[in-house]
């Protein structure tokens, strides 16, 4: 075999073991740790009961994700080791979702259950995928390899983080007091803090198969993302002052836009656009 084919029978090897893993051992983590997470809900303070209906819808939802991830993956591995260029943004894509969507799992199950860590392995498994695509990218740089790396991880912690703040507005809100009206600026800036959140996530995501070709829009989406999460999570934070979470959030998005700036000319390709 010649040394050169090494890098793509090995990506290859991966995308065939996550796309399996997605399939057939992943749906069966999860439903394990929703169970378990519901258990502990139903014996809960009812004030947070909201939890079991968004878990109940989300859970399965990111489940279903990642089985069609493992199903984009397996198809596209004759493409892979053929060194396609094009599957590169499709493999980065589909290993965030399991990802992205192992960490949000993970992070209530940690909460509410607490012992093993079970969707966490749904994440290292993305994360496994997710950095070899970038270690066994054969016409990148060491630095070019390096400031993607950086860059395209902490659009998957952030899209993580903004997806778990959006659940928890939708949580309080449900729980809410004053039912069906909001009393208050607290409660107002929850009607806008958690639906940002989530367009954000949906920003991220589309961001990172164009940022995959250097495409300076993928970039701007990047960028409006952090922006807008930074924008809403800081004010947020001010009014409501009991856990630093919007803080956390406001933090990873400075972060991702010092990343995007300070690694742009190595993220775009400015000869694809006349602006």
């Amino acid at each position: 075999m010649k040394k050169s084919n090494i890098p793509k029978l090995i990506k290859s090897i991966i995308a065939v073991v996550v796309g399996l893993f997605m399939l057939l051992v992943a749906p069966i983590l999860v439903q394990i740790s929703l169970e378990a997470i519901l258990n502990e809900l139903l014996i809960a303070d009812p004030k947070f009961a909201s939890g079991i209906d968004l878990f109940s819808l989300f859970y399965p939802l990111w489940r279903a994700l990642g089985y069609v991830a493992g199903i984009v993956l397996l198809a596209i591995v004759p493409s892979i080791y053929k060194g396609k260029e094009w599957t590169r943004k499709v493999e980065l894509t589909a290993y965030a979702v399991a990802a992205v969507g192992g960490m949000f799992m993970f992070l209530p199950y940690i909460s509410w259950v607490g012992g093993l860590p079970i969707p966490l392995f749904i994440c290292f498994v993305g994360l496994l995928g997710y950095i070899s695509v970038f270690l066994f990218h054969r016409y990148d740089s060491t630095l070019e390899k390096i400031g993607n790396l950086i860059t395209f991880t902490f659009i998957g912690m952030l899209a993580t983080h903004a997806f778990v703040i959006g659940i928890g507005a939708q949580r309080m809100l449900l729980t809410r007091a004053a039912a069906p009206l909001f009393d208050g600026l607290e409660w107002w800036i929850l009607t806008m803090s958690g639906e940002i959140n989530w367009i954000a996530v949906l920003m991220l995501f589309g961001s990172i198969p164009l940022m995959a070709e250097r495409k300076k829009n993928g970039w701007w989406l990047a960028f409006v993302a952090a922006l807008s999460i930074i924008t809403i999570n800081v004010p947020t934070q001010i009014i409501r002052t009991a856990t630093p979470d919007y803080l956390i959030g406001a933090l990873l998005a400075a972060g991702l836009l010092a990343l995007l700036l300070i690694f742009k000319s190595r993220l775009v390709d400015e000869n694809q656009s006349r602006d």
